[in-house]
């Protein structure tokens, strides 16, 4: 990563998360990745889609603001489901998910949760197991749209049905993804298929990149570590369980944490 990237991710760790813009620290997070892709068709397609969202008369119910948001984004811009090529890391990165028109549920989501914020409207990415949709509200009424699948409105049912089908509970819980859990889904995405298919390089790179974006997030510390010592980082690892330390006051979680650190110790002697 370059110095201007590496400053970029800086500030998204430090700003209040309300604050973060999240089509431009998607973008950071896919600069560091590819330096030389180019944001601008990225930036020029969410502009013109919220112009064209202000320029119509604002639908009512939050069925309506949801087809609508489809429209733009699936239907006239052809964004959907990366359906063949699933596991392709470009999926994750938001810069080419456009160029492409394909991306995981997440990168979608995003676009359609950062597009209705930016002209006012109530949105939210919602965690599912193995999946995200987004939440549109207007009002006390709401609607689900599936991003994945080419922006379609679902109901409630369906969108249980997706849950269950991914090994879920059988009534899951729609939990609504702040913007630093939507931008680190975004990269668990790749450190996951980094860290199945062995590259645990590329792995710890990642999770490096995470714990920048969101410092906070303890579990990305304890995954971190667990990658410093399989490449012998030791130093790093105790480094990065210290910095978990300062992050939780969960008790238990307090004693794993120590009795890691004493583990690395150990193993330096």
């Amino acid at each position: 990563m370059d110095v201007r990237t590496t400053g970029e991710l800086n500030a998204i760790g430090l700003v209040d998360d309300a604050d973060i813009d999240l089509v431009e620290a998607a973008i950071a997070l896919a600069v560091a990745d590819r330096p030389t892709a180019d944001a601008s068709r990225l930036r020029r397609l969410v502009t013109g889609w919220a112009i064209a969202l202000q320029r119509d008369p604002e639908p009512v119910s939050a069925s309506g603001r949801a087809r609508r948001l489809a429209s733009l984004i699936a239907s006239e811009s052809g964004l959907s489901g990366a359906t063949e090529d699933y596991d392709n890391p470009l999926n994750c990165d938001l810069i080419a998910v456009v160029e492409r028109q394909r991306g995981l549920p997440v990168a979608l989501s995003l676009l359609y949760v950062a597009l209705a914020r930016r002209v006012g409207w109530k949105a939210d990415a919602l965690n599912l197991p193995g999946h995200v949709i987004v939440e549109v509200k207007a009002g006390v009424d709401s609607a689900l749209i599936d991003a994945f699948d080419h922006g379609t409105v679902i109901t409630r049912e369906r969108a249980l049905a997706i849950a269950r089908s991914a090994g879920g509970e059988p009534s899951p819980r729609f939990e609504p993804m702040s913007n630093r859990h939507i931008l680190i889904r975004l990269v668990t995405n790749q450190a996951s298929r980094a860290r199945s298919s062995g590259d645990i390089r590329r792995a710890l790179g990642l999770y490096e990149r995470m714990t920048v974006v969101a410092p906070r997030m303890a579990s990305l510390w304890w995954e971190r570590a667990r990658l410093e010592q399989m490449v012998g980082y030791n130093s790093a690892a105790r480094a990065s369980l210290t910095a978990m330390l300062e992050t939780t006051h969960d008790q238990g979680l307090t004693r794993r944490i120590k009795a890691a650190l004493a583990a690395v110790a150990r193993s330096d002697s």
